[in-house]
């Protein structure tokens, strides 16, 4: 069983809670299977690529002093096609152009990247497998990414050939660090494999669960870039560069976002009270800061509940106590009596329980009108900040942590099956932009950060930390700060989730927590439950949101190669000589280690 799905918020002694943590148990969702492979599955993708290719190498991945580098910015020595996993077509090659069964793929390399551009107007193509073969030298480290938002799991490790790296991935030999990946807002959906024999990238072209029908247009499916770093040269600065090499278009405008969310104290039992409650609170705290703070109305809100009697008043009543209003959407959420020719299909949805959760389908004009009103009613209430969550979910079945090779099961479709997953879900954020105003913050929870680079303000990169349980805060929040702190102020702002302040959670370790963030420059929101208004604790929040304020000081990992919650951190830009940098010291176990049971 996937543990990421059956998430109890519990505490690790003798008086456990049964109550959930997680949003996904908040709402009763039931706990989803991985989907892997077989062995006759894993024979035929072998059967896929000819013997004859597999033994050449068109390039060596060494130099001559030892330096590990991929040279994939050339013509691939293969490529196969799959309409389904079982069937695979290897297309064969003239020049940059290759084909088989119908199907053409172009790819077309220059001195700076490689396009990839699928042509295929008589198969509802799902997959392209795209290879380089070359005897990789030993690499001792290689970090990957992730779909969505990271589940704990980000780290340096040894080349394992079955390892999903979605996007990017990057290598470590002590003295580089080297880069490949393919450019944000990509046609498909693309991850990597690094084994002894070479290199794969796949393409993953599906509608739904079933073949794409591109008809007679062109897709360009992905454009891959590399990057060599510089001897000497820090992995966190060397990925930052790359995360900046990989966009396609300029990122928005940043500036630092702290403040508060209710969703670690309140779990959904929030109040329009209780949040004026809050923006008292922080605005108090931060006074003589120069950007104010927001105020986050998260999940549990709804209109003409008595708890929320005025939506557009509660907006006002924040912005009068100088903090600014965000809110929490659902957008996809459809309501039970909806029209099923609106729907994404529930075939999507490996366990039939999970069918109850209706989705609008955003290929359907008027079910996508139903969703952009929902953005539009928000924003025109006077809500600054717009947190929009689950969709990834809800579009495609199954959370990041058990999509793997997968990110959705197979055999059903979205209503315009002319269009991959991958378009969709970027036509879809880019609605969403254009449904807010200009200078509205948007920030994407369950999101693909790599669709939604240049079109999100912010973006949560990990999975939610906890108010109850300091070890899942430990294993979501720290993780994904170390390991996408290159994607901050390149993609998005960072979100690595709240500091959740309870009487559940020490406050030494939350108060550690809430110190790095502040260092770090990315966003700061606390859940100001018990215990957060005890004066030391006023204080030491006080002074993070004032360094956060000012865009912190940009800590960072102290070794590239840590253990999955990193200790040792180091303030000062990237570059500087070592005499500008101050280590940060941080004590994520306390004296009885990590907890190892599923939090």
């Amino acid at each position: 069983m996937d543990e990421s799905r059956n998430i109890s918020d519990q505490r690790p002694d003798s008086q456990l809670s049964s109550t959930p943590v997680s949003r996904r148990s908040f709402l009763g969702a039931a706990s989803l299977g991985v989907a892997g492979l077989g062995a006759a599955s894993a024979a035929t993708l072998l059967a896929g690529v000819p013997a004859s290719r597999v033994a050449q190498s068109s390039s060596t991945s060494a130099t001559a002093s030892g330096e590990v580098f991929f040279d994939l910015l050339r013509t691939p020595d293969s490529i196969t096609a799959y309409e389904r996993l079982s069937d695979p077509v290897p297309l064969s090659r003239s020049g940059s152009q290759w084909q088989g069964k119908g199907i053409g793929v172009e790819s077309s390399a220059d001195a700076t990247q490689l396009a990839l551009r699928v042509h295929a107007p008589s198969m509802a193509i799902r997959y392209i497998h795209v290879r380089w073969t070359m005897k990789v030298a030993a690499i001792p480290h290689v970090l990957g990414d992730h779909w969505e938002r990271s589940y704990g799991d980000l780290g340096w490790r040894s080349i394992v050939s079955e390892r999903v790296m979605p996007w990017y991935f990057a290598t470590w030999d002590g003295r580089s660090c080297n880069t490949y990946g393919v450019k944000t807002g990509a046609g498909s959906l693309c991850f990597w494999q690094l084994d002894p024999d070479g290199v794969s990238l796949w393409l993953n072209l599906s509608n739904g669960g079933s073949g794409v029908k591109l008809g007679q247009r062109v897709l360009e499916a992905a454009t891959v870039v590399t990057r060599k770093g510089n001897p000497g040269e820090e992995p966190t600065s060397a990925i930052r560069a790359f995360c900046r090499q990989m966009c396609s278009q300029p990122s928005r405008p940043s500036q630092p976002v702290y403040g508060t969310n209710d969703w670690y104290y309140a779990y959904g039992k929030n109040t329009a009270e209780q949040i004026l409650n809050d923006t008292d609170f922080i605005a108090n705290l931060s006074v003589n800061n120069a950007i104010r703070p927001f105020s986050v109305i998260d999940m549990g809100w709804s209109v003409g509940a008595p708890k929320f009697p005025s939506m557009p008043q509660l907006a006002n009543q924040i912005r009068e106590r100088r903090a600014r209003p965000g809110i929490w959407i659902r957008p996809l959420e459809a309501p039970a009596n909806t029209d099923r020719g609106l729907l994404i299909s529930d075939r999507r949805f490996e366990n039939s329980a999970d069918a109850s959760q209706l989705a609008y389908d955003p290929t359907v004009p008027e079910a996508l009108e139903r969703v952009l009103a929902k953005v539009k009613q928000v924003v025109d209430w006077g809500y600054e900040l717009v947190k929009h969550d689950f969709s990834t979910y809800d579009l495609l079945g199954r959370w990041g942590s058990g999509m793997g090779a997968e990110p959705t099961i197979s055999s059903w479709s979205l209503h315009d099956q002319s269009r991959t997953n991958a378009e969709i879900i970027r036509n879809f954020y880019q609605q969403i932009r254009a449904t807010c105003k200009p200078e509205t913050l948007i920030l994407g929870c369950n999101t693909m950060g790599h669709l939604g680079q240049s079109i999100f303000d912010i973006q949560r990169t990990g999975d939610d930390t906890s108010g109850r349980i300091w070890e899942r805060t430990r294993r979501m929040g720290i993780n994904t700060l170390a390991f996408r702190l290159p994607q901050h102020e390149t993609f998005f702002v960072q979100d690595a989730d709240c500091v959740g302040i309870s009487a559940d959670v020490p406050w030494e370790l939350n108060r550690q927590w809430l110190d790095l963030l502040a260092h770090s420059g990315t966003a700061v929101l606390i859940s100001p439950g018990e215990g957060s208004r005890i004066p030391e604790h006023a204080e030491a929040i006080k002074r993070a949101f004032k360094l956060a304020a000012s865009g912190g000081d940009g800590a960072r990992p102290a070794s590239p190669v840590q253990e999955s919650t990193p200790q040792t951190w180091i303030t000062g830009l990237a570059g500087q000589s070592k005499e500008s940098d101050r280590k940060l010291h941080y004590d994520w176990y306390g004296e009885g280690g990590a907890f190892p049971f599923t939090v």
